[in-house]
């Protein structure tokens, strides 16, 4: 079992805050592997054709000219390689790891039994480093998905999501009308990551608050902005983009300059309510697909709200045929998000069940790691966090009393967004949602893919700090 590495860029610490989630879940969590139905069915190590192979390696990236960033990766590329469906197939992906770590995959936003969902949490298993692992499963719900590293990082901040380990999944609808001339796929990740105090930076920060994580460099996909080539287009072409927030632990707000986004699907699930707008909010994990009509010819940058991040590299160039000079940012007349926009008003169905969970900071003092409590209790203390009778509804009512964010996402289920601060709202489903600071939400979901399922906030600095706990079935 692998200890967590010290980082060589982080400040010294106190004692580490979070757990050991690897050894808690080969402890204690396999017991769920067993009472998981179908374990063959979910991962083999037979063989057979495959439809997909993954090879977890270390990887030299280049963002720009002399910019290299060693990391690791899907198959020599950041992202991985785009991994399309038709839903209801039938799918076997074999899993290579030529690193010296044992590592996870996780098939995020997909329907799976717990053990082949890639999270050691629920029981899934480990792919050996020097081993090879086959998932099988089939590809629902339709929409875009995304796959990931779902291991520990601790202090060490080359592994999991702050490494390339990402990739887009994609599930087409059985039949998919394809209403658009082109589909670009972009995901932001930033890199180059420290452990720094914020409160020595910054004001606001309390002065006991634990290490935080900044970046130097940014991207959509493998290039900075200003590298690489640009996104071409035509005029009149109806452009389909389905943005990822890959990052492990940053928020982005995309626009693309003189431009409107018409917000069509969020974590790959069809919106109620299309709405034109100037920039799309998304916190790690998060997924968008919008449609952008291009009627503005010329160079245009794509790219984040803040001058900072654009400078770290987040953005791409929009180019329209036979245009040529500067590309041009002009900044978006609004970019305040409201995720009720999209949805419907009207009542939702009376849950079975409302569950209070409350989210808390434990701070870890100048140059240690704080602690992340839900309802009081940490990470392997919320196994379980709740138990849930298959076929009912359950509404969490969340309340963040943190001064952070949160993106709390729900394996292996989709939830619907009831209501945001004051504000109800219907339709709305995702399998993410971005908590701001010191903010309530509710949530409702159907418990309808029985055995463990995992509730964590998105950060991966934040779940491997505790913020994680376990839905059961009875």
């Amino acid at each position: 079992m692998r200890k967590d590495p010290a980082s060589s860029s982080g400040e010294g610490s106190k004692s580490p805050s979070w757990i050991d989630r690897r050894g808690f879940v080969f402890g204690a969590g396999m017991a769920g592997v067993a009472l998981g139905a179908g374990l063959g069915r979910a991962y083999t190590q037979g063989a057979g054709a495959s439809d997909y192979a993954l090879r977890i390696a270390p990887h030299r990236l280049e963002l720009a000219q002399g910019k290299i960033i060693d990391t690791f990766a899907y198959n020599g590329a950041v992202p991985g390689p785009v991994l399309r469906f038709r839903e209801g197939q039938q799918i076997n992906i074999d899993i290579r790891n030529d690193t010296d770590i044992d590592d996870i995959v996780h098939w995020h936003g997909l329907y799976l039994p717990a053990e082949a969902d890639g999270a050691m949490e629920e029981g899934s298993p480990m792919v050996e480093r020097g081993g090879t692992l086959r998932y099988s499963f089939t590809a629902k719900p339709s929409g875009t998905r995304w796959y990931h590293s779902h291991d520990v990082a601790g202090k060490d901040l080359t592994r999991s999501l702050y490494a390339g380990l990402y990739g887009f999944l994609i599930v087409d609808p059985a039949n998919d009308p394809g209403r658009y001339d082109q589909e670009i796929l972009l995901a932001a990740h930033h890199w180059e990551p420290r452990w720094v105090s914020m409160q020595d930076i910054r004001k606001g920060p309390p002065p006991d608050n634990g290490l935080e994580v900044l970046y130097a460099s940014a991207s959509f996909n493998d290039k900075m902005l200003g590298h690489g080539e640009p996104i071409r287009v035509r005029e009149g072409q109806r452009v389909l983009f389905r943005l990822l927030n890959a990052s492990a632990t940053e928020n982005v707000t995309v626009a693309l300059s003189g431009h409107r986004l018409t917000i069509l699907a969020l974590d790959g699930n069809p919106v109620p309510s299309r709405r034109s707008i100037d920039a799309v909010f998304l916190a790690p994990s998060e997924r968008a697909d919008v449609v952008v009509e291009m009627n503005r010819p010329g160079a245009w940058i794509f790219g984040s709200v803040k001058d900072d991040d654009r400078k770290m590299g987040l953005g791409v160039v929009v180019e329209y045929a036979d245009e040529r000079g500067e590309p041009q940012w002009q900044a978006p007349p609004n970019s305040a998000w409201d995720y009720t926009i999209f949805g419907e008003e009207r009542p939702v169905p009376t849950p079975d069940q409302r569950l209070e969970l409350l989210f808390e900071k434990v701070p870890g003092g100048r140059g240690g790691y704080n602690r992340w409590t839900l309802n009081g209790r940490s990470w392997p203390a919320t196994n379980p966090l709740l138990t849930t009778e298959a076929g009912k509804r359950y509404r969490l009512a969340m309340t963040n009393k943190s001064g952070d964010n949160h993106p709390v996402h729900l394996h292996r289920h989709t939830f619907e967004v009831t209501k945001v601060g004051d504000k109800a709202t219907a339709g709305v489903m995702k399998d993410t949602i971005n908590m701001t600071r010191f903010s309530s939400v509710e949530i409702d979901f159907v418990a309808d893919d029985p055995g463990p399922a995992l509730l964590h906030c998105h950060h991966q600095d934040h779940q491997d700090e505790g913020f994680m706990g376990l839905v059961t079935y009875l």
